[in-house]
């Protein structure tokens, strides 16, 4: 089963169990994987699905503190909820040292030795984390490697 209709099948659940916080996530979710489709008229396959995901979750992890600030634990719970379902679409998220082994390997490929090589070494990174890994780790580690 692909990746769109794991979507489907999970929003058709999530309306016949009345879990508004999961039809919700998976609403959003579907919506913006047919709106990039629709945009650049082509299907996506699972990879593209899960940038999709993943860009969502962003979303939603850029938003935390601000709804954090606000005192609303309302918001505050229903978007970690939101976050939790779309996280069960991505694959198994990389741990701090499986990133920092990824990025240690990029530094010595791309023959990276001070800050002047961000760019290359996260060329080099991005590809195999993305999805699995928040670019903002993932360029704190190469900073402080190439620190």
């Amino acid at each position: 089963m692909s990746l769109k209709d794991l979507l489907l099948q999970d929003l058709k659940d999530a309306m016949k169990d009345g879990d508004s916080v999961k039809k919700t996530a998976v609403q959003m979710a579907r919506s913006a994987v047919l709106q990039v489709e629709k945009d650049t008229k082509v299907t996506l396959d699972d990879d593209g699905i899960v940038e999709i995901i993943a860009k969502e979750v962003k979303k939603r992890m850029d938003t935390l503190p601000d709804f954090e600030k606000s005192g609303r634990d309302d918001l505050i719970d229903n978007l970690k909820a939101e976050i939790e379902v779309l996280r069960k679409y991505l694959p198994q998220q990389l741990s701090e040292a499986e990133i920092e082994n990824i990025v240690r390997n990029a530094v010595s490929s791309t023959g990276a030795t001070s800050a002047k090589d961000i760019g290359k070494v996260m060329q080099a990174v991005m590809p195999e984390t993305r999805g699995k890994a928040d670019g903002k780790l993932v360029n704190q580690i190469v900073k402080k490697l190439l620190g």
